[in-house]
């Protein structure tokens, strides 16, 4: 029986090699053709939530209260940076991070962790509100309200 295909032969050899050649052309133009950069979109902001632990109802003259709050977030970026903000709109009281100075109204503070701990310090004897602002680094925000009714 005599063999129709001879495997032996330089010319089979150089078809392979350029069959090789033709299919790693092909899968390297598909592979570097499917990546445009127009189309092809990174995102670095995710959205978070914030839990909060229930906090009393009433507080008196010069009574401090703890709120332990939670940044909740789906997705974990190594370049996302928090900061929280506070404005009170009755009432007169100071909010500090732990052992830190009282926070001024309206100015943004960095968040040094994702758990953490505000302490919220009565100066008058009304109810007081207060919101407290989380945001980002990438303009996601968050927002929380507090009413503490006077137990004067």
């Amino acid at each position: 029986m005599k063999q129709l295909i001879n495997y032996n032969s330089e010319r089979f050899a150089a078809w392979i090699k350029y069959l090789c050649l033709f299919f790693t052309i092909l899968i390297s133009a598909c592979l570097l053709s499917s990546c445009d950069k127009e189309d092809l979109k990174i995102q670095k902001g995710f959205p978070f939530d914030i839990v909060a632990m229930p906090v009393p109802d009433e507080i008196a003259n010069g009574q401090t209260i703890e709120i332990r709050l939670a940044i909740q977030r789906a997705e974990n970026y190594n370049g996302t940076q928090y900061y929280i903000r506070y404005f009170q709109y009755d009432g007169q009281g100071t909010l500090q991070y732990f052992n830190e100075l009282p926070y001024l109204p309206n100015d943004l503070y960095p968040l040094p962790a994702e758990q953490f701990r505000l302490y919220y310090t009565s100066q008058s004897s009304v109810t007081q509100s207060f919101e407290v602002w989380i945001s980002d680094n990438f303009g996601n925000e968050k927002q929380l309200s507090f009413q503490l009714n006077s137990s004067d």
